[in-house]
């Protein structure tokens, strides 16, 4: 009998999340046997250099893909919000499926009495290594430093709680913290207007080649539609703004029983001083329709200055 291998990075948090994707194939298809096979990735393994440094390249894809490719796996699992909008061309995301909680979530160290990040005392230390997070947070709270903080959950909250790294909080996506049952360590859950999340942030998103028609019909069966659908038309808006280059995008959507769709999102400069907001509501019944949305959203935010403040991105990335 042929057993079904699911690719996934060797972190907890990621075999967590492949498990769940394991348990809800096998719930599907009983009859077939499944098992999860792990590698570690270039995010993983280069600890010292903040993401965005990497110019977006696939930190977190490429030694999975290299799997697929030689067939060591049928699928590999993500976090959603760590997969490129473009994909090599052999593959796809075949399911998109359990969004978590999106929001992000600030983390107060252990011995401190803050509640909020409202409460943080001037020059405190916010440890994060997204661009996404620190530009929205410097538009609100000036006072506040941003330092670079690197390593799974674990590790982050460790850096933290020790004194000596010298860091106030820091901020991770909840879903992370709960799906590792860290969710009591939340301090706060961030929304509107204060930082929208990520792209897919919260989501699973399962890869596979195009062409594998049998591991597609198996996923076929485990897709939330009402997620997949509200991240395709997630992913759709910032691919049509990065053109090949990692974009600050944050979003915050809401998809109703009736299938209307209603996403905010901003891009915001590097230091905080300039951003671009819009908001749109539109009826999804389909992949299709998510697609448009999208690029719509996209057209919408150019119209109020988002690529100004792309391009301006981009080039200090070259200068770099």
């Amino acid at each position: 009998m042929t057993v079904i291998k699911l690719g996934s990075r060797a972190s907890k948090l990621a075999v967590a999340q492949t498990e769940i994707v394991l348990k809800a194939l096998k719930e599907q298809h009983p009859d077939i046997d499944f098992e999860i096979v792990t590698t570690t990735t270039l995010g993983d393994n280069v600890q010292e250099k903040a993401l965005y440094a990497f110019g977006g390249k696939p930190v977190w894809t490429a030694e999975l893909e290299s799997l697929l490719s030689n067939d060591s796996v049928h699928m590999i699992v993500h976090s959603l919000k760590d997969v490129p909008t473009s994909l090599p061309e052999q593959f796809t995301i075949g399911a998109i499926l359990n969004r978590a909680d999106p929001r992000d979530a600030l983390v107060v160290r252990s011995d401190l009495p803050y509640k909020s990040i409202a409460e943080l005392p001037d020059h405190s230390v916010v440890g994060t290594s997204s661009i996404r997070r620190s530009s929205q947070l410097k538009r609100k709270f000036p006072n506040l430093e941003f330092k670079v903080v690197r390593g799974n959950i674990n590790t982050r909250l460790a850096k933290l709680d020790d004194p000596q790294e010298g860091y106030t909080c820091i901020i991770l996506a909840a879903a992370g913290l709960l799906r590792l049952d860290f969710g009591p360590r939340i301090t706060q859950y961030f929304s509107s207007p204060d930082l929208l999340y990520a792209v897919g942030q919260g989501a699973i998103g399962v890869e596979l080649k195009k062409n594998d028609t049998a591991t597609q019909a198996l996923l076929d069966k485990v897709i939330d539609i009402p997620v997949a659908y509200t991240c395709t038309a997630e992913r759709s808006l910032m691919k049509k703004l990065e053109g090949g280059c990692s974009v600050p995008l944050g979003v915050e959507s809401k998809l109703s029983p009736e299938g209307q769709l209603t996403i905010e999102a901003c891009v915001v400069s590097v230091d905080g001083s300039e951003s671009a907001s819009a908001s749109l509501t539109g009826s999804i019944k389909s992949y299709e329709d998510a697609e448009a949305f999208g690029v719509k959203l996209a057209d919408v935010l150019v119209s109020k200055g988002a690529a100004t403040i792309l391009d301006k991105i981009v080039y200090d990335k070259v200068k770099q």
